[in-house]
């Protein structure tokens, strides 16, 4: 276990976050300097990671599930009975300039439902490149979206994408719909762990971050959980 393993609350959910996580992160940053990076696979539907993605090396994928495993289970009170199921690591770089973001892709959004689906997120990039953001909608109350509250969140939500289509930007402040709770500020070599299920939204600074170069374009290392 790194020794520093710290947590905030946002809202009223918790987020841990582990800082200079990787003994040498920039060996990893060289890997993704020298991968193929392509297209999200929803790109064209203007839906999802609005960026490119590139496959990270088994030996990182491995070691951190290592870690993560109990990590999870300690902090985010996780049965023990339940097994653990991972997607894919991947390298992503944000690069849709705001214009051509679809509807669904400027406002917060949910990863997943299920009680126990987490996201793991390493920043290989300084905290020029923003960070992650938390949200409350306002119309419900919800910060978190489960199975109980889905529909009812998903209806409001829809009715008011219908209603007035959402500005074609990156979403980072509080506006009519949502209320910005915090933010993780990026930071290189920090990972963040949180669940999928709060309503969050990558906070992005269009005129620093929007490259498709890893050395200096907006790099994380996204990874998913579920138990």
């Amino acid at each position: 276990m790194p020794p520093d393993i710290r947590s905030v609350q946002i809202g009223e959910h918790q987020v841990v976050f582990i800082d200079d996580f990787l003994q040498d992160p920039q060996a990893l940053k060289d890997v993704a300097c020298a991968s193929e990076f392509t297209p999200y696979a929803r790109t064209v539907e203007r839906k999802g990671y609005p960026g490119l993605r590139a496959p990270v090396p088994a030996a990182y994928s491995e070691a951190l599930t290592a870690l993560m495993d109990p990590l999870i289970r300690l902090n985010f009170q996780v049965p023990d009975e339940l097994p653990l199921r991972k997607s894919a690591c991947a390298f992503s770089l944000t690069t849709t300039p705001p214009e051509a973001l679809g509807p669904l892709q400027r406002t917060p959004h949910f990863d997943a439902s299920s009680p126990h689906h987490m996201a793991v997120l390493l920043y290989l990039c300084d905290d020029e490149h923003g960070g992650t953001a938390f949200y409350r909608h306002k119309a419900t109350g919800v910060q978190r979206v489960t199975a109980d509250n889905r529909d009812r969140f998903l209806d409001s939500y829809y009715a008011e994408l219908n209603a007035r289509p959402p500005k074609p930007r990156y979403f980072d402040d509080s506006d009519e719909h949502f209320e910005f709770l915090g933010m993780m500020p990026a930071r290189f070599n920090r990972l963040v762990v949180y669940r999928g299920s709060l309503l969050h939204s990558a906070v992005v600074n269009p005129a620093l971050s929007l490259s498709a170069d890893p050395r200096s374009g907006r790099l994380t290392v996204n990874s998913f959980y579920d138990f």
